[in-house]
Order: C-alpha cells, then structure tokens, then sequence
C-alpha cells in the first residue's frame, strides 16, 4: 500500500493512479525490471545539496544526474549528493530510498529531467520498496508544475 500521504495528496487534487505491487527491491532498475515498466517511464528521485539547500532530481531509472550540466544549470558551485541522515527527515512517511518525485508534497524544492515528458504516463515510489504509482504525466504535471531541463546523462 502506497504512504498514506502520497495517496491523500493525489486523491485531494483528483489525480487518478493506478498502484502496481511487487516484489521487494531496492534499485528503479529492478523496479522496471520486476514490473515490465520501461525504465523510460519510471521516474527516480536523487536528492542533492546544492548550497545547502536541498533539490529534488528527477530522472528516468535509465539515466543518471549529469552533475556538471545541473551545475551549469544552476549556476552553483557547491553540490553533493545528499547522505540518508539529511534527506530521510523530510520523507518520515516513507522507507529509506523510497521517496516519490513529489516535491510539493514535501515541501523540496525540485528539477525533472525532460525525456520524462516524452511518456505518456509516469511510474514512481510510492514510499515503499514494494509498491509503484503509474499516471499521467500531464496529471504530473499539473500537480508538480516542476521545472524541466535536461539534467542527465544515459547510463
């Protein structure tokens, strides 16, 4: 079952999802691989610290954060990946690793990788290792208004 605040939070904006379960794992690409999503679809979410602050990076399960391009981007000089201690306060409600690419929703400030828009549907954590939400994109979209820009590199 889906964190109970990922599922009031799509219910509340009238998104309507579908809740695949599966096996546990702990990688998007066993992710893609146990439920056949194309790893084009499945959305992972990389938490960085970028002058302090932390930024949500969305990206294809297929593809990895492009750490100069999103620099670049930016325009920051100081960026790391995020250790578990800093990033696992803000997710109290979901499984360490398993944080949905739902920015808003937590209050993290966020960055998707455009190839994501190229799908019409969109899969991701649902706070969970055993349990994925597919949707639309443009319900994505809608509920996220994230900013896009390539970000990332194929892996």
């Amino acid at each position: 079952m889906p964190s109970r605040k990922v599922k009031e939070y799509l219910e509340k904006a009238g998104i309507g999802y579908d809740v695949l379960e599966h096996d546990v794992v702990y990688t998007a690409q066993e992710v893609a691989a146990l439920t056949h999503v194309k790893g084009e679809e499945l959305a992972k979410a990389v938490l960085v610290k970028v002058d302090g602050e932390m930024l949500m990076a969305v990206m294809p399960a297929t593809r990895k954060l492009d750490f100069p391009l999103l620099k670049k981007l930016l325009g920051k000089k100081n960026m790391s990946l995020a250790s578990e201690e800093e990033f696992s306060p803000l997710f109290s409600d979901c499984e360490l690793g398993a944080a949905p690419p739902l920015g808003k929703l937590y209050n993290v400030k966020m960055i998707v990788d455009q190839s994501l828009a190229e799908d019409e549907e969109i899969v991701f954590n649902a706070g969970t290792h055993h349990d994925i939400i597919k949707i639309s994109f443009k319900d994505y979209e809608r509920l996220e208004q994230p900013k896009m820009a390539i970000i990332t590199a194929h892996t």
